[in-house]
C-alpha cells in the first residue's frame, strides 16, 4: 500500500522530445555550430541590411568611379560608381532566393520520384532508369540550352527580372532533384519492409495512407541533409550561370553577376573579386558544414555517443 502510493506520488517525467537530443548532437559538431551562425548572419545580413545601408543599388556615381574603401562606400564603387556594399546585399539576397527556391523544387521532385520508386515495385525500373538519364546528360550543356531557348518568351510573359528568377530556379530544380530520389529510394526500400509498415497493410491500410503516415515521417533525416547540400548546389550553379552572363541583367546583381563584372578588372581592382568570391565560398561552406553536423545529428547510430 505505501509502495503504491508513494507511486503514485512521484510524477511520471515527460518523455524527451527526439529533436532536442538531434539538437545535442548537432552542438557537438563545432563545424556545423559555426557554419549556422555564418548562414543565419548572411540572412540576417542580406535580407535587413538593406533596412540600414539604403543606398540604392542601382544609383551611379560618376565621381566614386573605381574608388576603394571609404566611409561612404566601405567596399568601394564600380566602374560606374555604384556602391559595392549595396549590390553585394542584393546580390545575397538574389543568390540566396534562388538556393533556396531551386532547393525546394529538387527536393519535392527527387522526394515524389524516390517515394514512387522505392514503395511501387512496379514504378522502380522506369523511374530509376529515368534517374540514370539524368545522372548521365552533360548538366552545363543542358542548362545554357535551357536558357538560351526560353529565356526571351519568359522574359516577355513575366517581365525581365521575374522571367529570369523563374527559368533560372526552374533549371537548376529540374537539374539537381536526382541525387534526392537516389537516396529516398534507398530509405524507403528498407522501411516498407519494417513491422509497423506490415501490420499497417496487414489491417487494410490505403498505400496512400501507409506512405503520408509511415514512410514520409521516417525519411525526413536524409531529406533535411539533402536540403542543405541542394542550397549549396543551387547557388554554386547559379554563380556558374551568373559568370556566364547568362543569368540575371547586369542592373540585378547576384554574386556570380559581381564576379562576372569584376573578372576584366582584376588586376586594377581585385577586391571586386574577392568579396562576392569570399561571399559564395564561405556560404557554401557553411552550409556543406550544417549538412555534416545534420547527417551526424539525425544519425541514431552516432546520437548519444
Amino acid at each position: 500500500m505505501t509502495d503504491t502510493t508513494t507511486a503514485a506520488a512521484i510524477p511520471s517525467e515527460k518523455p524527451r522530445n527526439q529533436w532536442w537530443d538531434v539538437w545535442d548532437q548537432f552542438k557537438t559538431h563545432k563545424g556545423a555550430m559555426a557554419g549556422l551562425v555564418f548562414f543565419v548572419f548572411i540572412i540576417l545580413a542580406v535580407y535587413l541590411g538593406p533596412l540600414l545601408w539604403t543606398i540604392d543599388p542601382t544609383h551611379i556615381d560618376i565621381r566614386a568611379r573605381n574608388t576603394g574603401p571609404s566611409l561612404a562606400h566601405p567596399l568601394g564603387a564600380d566602374q560606374l560608381g555604384r556602391d559595392m556594399l549595396a549590390r553585394m546585399l542584393q546580390g545575397g539576397q538574389v543568390s540566396i532566393s534562388v538556393g533556396l527556391t531551386a532547393m525546394a523544387l529538387s527536393l519535392v521532385l527527387g522526394t515524389f520520384i524516390g517515394v514512387l520508386a522505392g514503395y511501387w515495385k512496379g514504378l522502380d525500373g522506369l523511374l530509376m532508369r529515368f534517374t540514370d538519364l539524368f545522372l548521365a546528360l552533360p548538366l552545363l550543356p543542358l542548362l545554357l540550352v535551357i536558357i538560351m531557348l526560353f529565356r526571351d518568351p519568359l522574359r516577355s510573359v513575366f517581365g525581365l527580372e521575374t522571367g529570369i528568377f523563374i527559368l533560372i530556379v526552374f533549371v537548376i530544380g529540374i537539374t539537381s532533384w536526382m541525387q534526392a530520389a537516389r537516396i529516398v529510394r534507398g530509405d524507403v526500400l528498407a522501411l516498407k519492409e519494417r513491422e509497423y509498415v506490415l501490420a499497417a497493410r496487414s489491417i487494410g491500410t490505403s498505400s496512400g495512407k501507409i506512405v503520408v503516415r509511415h514512410i514520409l515521417p521516417n525519411i525526413m533525416s536524409p531529406i533535411m541533409v539533402s536540403a542543405t547540400l541542394g542550397i549549396a548546389n543551387a547557388i554554386i550553379t547559379e554563380s556558374a550561370l551568373s559568370f556566364l552572363g547568362l543569368g540575371f541583367p547586369p542592373d540585378y546583381p547576384t554574386w556570380g553577376r559581381l564576379l562576372f563584372d569584376a573578372k576584366d578588372f582584376i588586376q586594377q581592382y581585385p577586391e571586386r573579386v574577392i568579396w562576392p568570391g569570399l561571399a559564395i565560398s564561405l556560404t557554401v561552406l557553411a552550409v556543406n558544414y550544417i549538412g555534416d553536423g545534420l547527417r551526424d545529428a539525425l544519425d541514431p547510430r552516432i546520437r548519444g555517443r
